[in-house]
């Protein structure tokens, strides 16, 4: 489900921001063709300069996503098997993800276990099985984890057993892919050039470019999703640092308001609450959600549970958001 939505939205911004854009720019300059006379050099080679540098910000940008994250990825797992703290989970739930004829058996697992200051919380994570036949994730079995102390880098916990391994094969097609994409922007610089210059030089470029309008919707694109996640879910690492260093406590709910906002027709909700902390001090604190049909029910409850940073308790979050982490 949620591949075919990622690649359902990869199509949708491929087109909207590379077909759509070629489209309507040719079919326009095939009515109504520019006057490259009347036109500023200076103008033009600001634009082309303005592309190139955007465009290098869009391919930096899924450099780094695609390559350089993998990188990251098993620096970070090697810095948990060296310095993690240990914790004991429970399996809670399994669910099986693989195939039929898959290789290994591929698991979505459900797992309850101490955090860094001691409080019971519930993990997904997902999980391949070379061994099967040893039949160690089953409900009710304990498994052993390392806890990042510091849950400042993804992953933030890793099984004990992980090994941090790099595919060279696909390290070499994604970056081949990567590579092919550089090309076509490049190869693309020297087609318009050599089919539209006229032998005028840049002054085909405007501001209608797709070499400056597709780069330019893309890099839109990632800074809206970015700020809509930010906007639903916080700072980047805020829910998990509270998840792994909060403590859990029962909030009493003053007051549900709606927001005015609304995400696929769903109110968000303003949760005013208020809790104790572990020093018997009392805080005030806002959280906002957006509720779904069949949840509306917890606006009538009198308490809530939540985690709060040990450290920060004005840092909270709902215990049930948490859960659905992974």
């Amino acid at each position: 489900m949620k591949r075919g939505f990622l690649l359902f939205a990869a199509l949708n911004a491929v087109f909207f921001a590379i077909v759509l854009p070629m489209l309507l720019y040719y079919n326009i300059k095939s009515e109504y063709a520019p006057n490259l006379r009347e036109r500023d050099p200076w103008f033009a080679l600001g634009v082309v300069a303005a592309s190139v540098v955007i465009w290098i910000v869009v391919l930096a940008g899924y450099f780094r996503k695609w390559i350089i994250n993998i990188f990251i990825a098993r620096r970070n797992i090697t810095y948990l098997k060296e310095k993690g703290i240990p914790r004991e989970a429970k399996i809670m739930a399994v669910t099986k993800t693989s195939k039929p004829n898959a290789g290994y058996d591929a698991y979505d697992l459900s797992l309850s276990f101490k955090n860094l200051v001691g409080a019971e919380i519930l993990q997904k994570a997902s999980i391949n099985d070379a061994k099967p036949y040893e039949r160690r994730f089953e409900v009710g079995k304990k498994i052993e984890l390392l806890l990042d102390k510091e849950v400042k880098h993804e992953p933030y916990f890793i099984f004990a057993t992980s090994e941090a391994t790099i595919k060279k094969a696909a390290i070499a097609l994604i970056s081949l892919g990567w590579l092919a994409l550089t090309a076509l922007v490049i190869v693309y610089y020297g087609l318009s050039y050599l089919l539209e210059s006229e032998g005028m030089g840049w002054r085909f470029m405007s501001l209608g470019h797709p070499l400056i309008v597709c780069p330019a919707i893309l890099l839109f694109l990632r800074i809206i999703i970015t700020l809509i996640y930010y906007k639903i879910a916080g700072k980047p690492g805020d829910a998990v640092s509270i998840k792994f260093k909060g403590i859990r406590t029962d909030a009493r709910l003053l007051k549900a308001s709606q927001t005015g906002t609304y995400i696929n027709d769903q109110p968000q909700i303003k949760f005013d609450l208020e809790y104790t902390d572990h020093l018997k001090r009392t805080h005030h604190a806002s959280l906002k959600k957006i509720i779904g049909l069949l949840e509306l029910d917890t606006l009538k409850q009198e308490y809530v549970s939540i985690y709060y940073l040990k450290e920060k308790p004005e840092k909270i979050a709902f215990a049930s958001d948490l859960n659905e982490l992974s």
